[in-house]
């Protein structure tokens, strides 16, 4: 397969018509119609389902586009890596990370790179620990941003200093809104919307399986998220409590939701992490310098 009609095909993808994209990529129709022919033929599988105005994929096209997108962008990134190769340090470095305050910390350590070496630019993919940890065993990110705990067997690792506080989020009329903090029978009758980190899969990763013990069962969770933003509308609408960390939703007063602890307190640390054997682009490779000596000492 050529990294060029890979493209060619996520254009039709992206645009759902051969005409579309034939124009947003210059080509003539004939000559697009039969790289994708050519595309079908060389994978064995039909790729795409041609209406009468509109095409759609096949199942194997759907497979075809999520590989693609991720082979492009791994070309993309290796080619921007080598073009940085010059005497000025420069270029492109990816950062997965879940949703964290701490993420402050290594936003303060990019500034003060970016200050001395305005060219260096960060991309920053959010997602949780699964989504990060995919795009980081495929080469489409150079480091990520884990909240503990989490498998390290594949990577070196910085751990930085902080620990988020595990807390739920909830309306300001609710009937906990008024406690200090929230306990376990507290939570045993009510609406919990959870992360996915939380859900019963990743619990024993997570430290809510031991936190919950046997009554992790009895939870009535009725929504799951991945990111906080829209778990946040959801307890606006009236759906139910939110599991998340501290810090991550804004509970101002005119925002009518409140931020109650866990107690006992359930915190969680932070790694950054790396694939072992990681050969880094020369910003990439100084950003993690600064980052040793900022958290390592």
């Amino acid at each position: 397969m050529e990294v060029r009609v890979l493209k060619y095909f996520l254009a039709v993808a992206r645009e759902g018509s051969i005409t579309g994209a034939a124009a947003s990529l210059h080509l003539t129709q004939p000559t697009l119609t039969r790289q994708l022919q050519g595309l079908e033929k060389e994978l064995g599988q039909k790729l795409l389902i041609r209406g009468k105005y509109r095409v759609s994929l096949t199942p194997e096209g759907m497979m075809l586009r999520k590989r693609a997108e991720e082979i492009v962008d791994l070309v993309d990134k290796t080619e921007a890596e080598f073009n940085s190769i010059t005497d000025i340090i420069g270029g492109d470095i990816y950062i997965g990370c879940g949703e964290t305050d701490s993420m402050k910390d290594v936003a303060s350590v990019m500034k003060e790179l970016q200050t001395e070496y305005p060219d260096i630019k960060f991309h920053i993919y959010s997602g949780n620990a699964e989504d990060v940890t995919e795009k980081l065993d495929k080469g489409l990110l150079d480091f990520g941003v884990l909240i503990q705990p989490i498998d390290l067997s594949k990577y070196d690792y910085i751990t930085l200093p902080d620990k988020d506080v595990w807390g739920v989020v909830m309306r300001n009329d609710s009937q906990l809104a008024a406690k200090e903090f929230v306990e376990l029978d507290d939570l045993i009758s009510v609406p919990l919307i959870a992360s996915r980190q939380m859900s019963k899969k990743y619990s024993a990763d997570s430290g809510f399986l031991d936190w919950f013990g046997d009554k992790f069962d009895s939870l009535n969770i009725s929504a799951t998220y991945n990111l906080i933003y829209n778990a946040v509308l959801m307890v606006k609408a009236g759906m139910g409590y939110a599991i998340t960390l501290d810090k991550l939703a804004n509970t101002s007063e005119a925002n009518g939701i409140c931020f109650k602890p866990l107690h006992p307190k359930l915190e969680s640390g932070l790694d950054i992490v790396w694939k072992k054997y990681q050969v880094f682009s020369p910003a990439a490779k100084l950003f993690l310098e600064r980052l040793q000596v900022r958290f390592n000492g």
